[in-house]
């Protein structure tokens, strides 16, 4: 069954400080359970619960650095109905 996709993407030029503010933010939306990301192009609602799933990646070429951050879940509902493995 096809799931409603509702996705929002921002990117753009910030500070140390301002980068610094935005993931204060994340973790105060994280501590409630719900954050609210928007821009002027769109806006989207998530409610993270349950384990998370975390990566953390991070790499140096040259004079390119580059972090990444992913957290995902999946509803409890949709973790329970996962068919069980089968090995023959």
């Amino acid at each position: 069954m096809l799931q409603n996709k509702n996705t929002f993407r921002h990117e753009s030029l910030q500070d140390n400080k301002s980068i610094q503010d935005i993931l204060k933010a994340i973790t105060k939306g994280m501590g409630k359970g719900k954050l609210e990301l928007s821009d002027d192009n769109g806006v989207i609602e998530i409610h993270p619960e349950g384990l998370l799933h975390l990566k953390v990646s991070a790499s140096e070429e040259e004079n390119r650095h580059r972090l990444d951050v992913r957290i995902s879940w999946q509803p409890k509902e949709q973790v329970l109905e996962q068919k069980a493995l089968k090995i023959e």
